[in-house]
């Protein structure tokens, strides 16, 4: 028996997300790596800019493994979710928690951004993220997608991108 993929058909705005979405990642991928200042200086706004700006300095505050330092970056209703097939975390509350318990068991942390895409709100990344512990490094090439609103990030989703 095949089960459809979604019972209901999408809601234009829920289209129109996905596909701008899609292309987004889209261009991102045709991007060499290290081209992110390409990426972002190419027709970009004021705004755009300063959420690459807001995302950069985001991914380098971990860097410091300092939970408060880091959940400073999101707004109060901010959502985050670890991976594409983890629950949301929601509320600056909540991810701070999330925070402490995740930085307490590392003793380095390094986002190392390959590339970096914005439109508008939307900022596209591409990341090795480094986390070493008691058991050694783990590295974990990502894709992430954040919304910023108001200079805070709104939302956040990494897609693991597995070889």
């Amino acid at each position: 028996m095949t089960t459809p993929i979604t019972s209901a058909p999408l809601a234009r705005r829920e289209l129109l997300g996905i596909l701008g979405i899609g292309a987004a990642l889209g261009a991102l991928a045709g991007l060499p790596a290290g081209s992110a200042a390409a990426a972002t200086d190419a027709g970009e706004t004021q705004a755009g800019r300063d959420n690459v700006r807001i995302v950069k300095d985001f991914c380098a505050a971990w860097s410091t493994r300092d939970p408060a330092k880091v959940a400073d970056f999101f707004a109060d209703d901010a959502g985050y979710r670890v991976t594409e097939t983890a629950k949301p975390t929601v509320g600056l509350a909540a991810i701070k928690q999330l925070l402490q318990r995740f930085l307490q068991r590392t003793q380095q942390v390094h986002f190392d951004v390959q590339r970096v895409f914005s439109i508008g709100p939307i900022v596209l990344t591409e990341r090795h993220d480094h986390f070493r512990g008691p058991q050694g490094e783990q590295v974990y090439h990502v894709a992430g997608v954040f919304f910023v609103r108001n200079g805070k990030i709104a939302e956040w989703t990494d897609y693991i991108i597995r070889p």
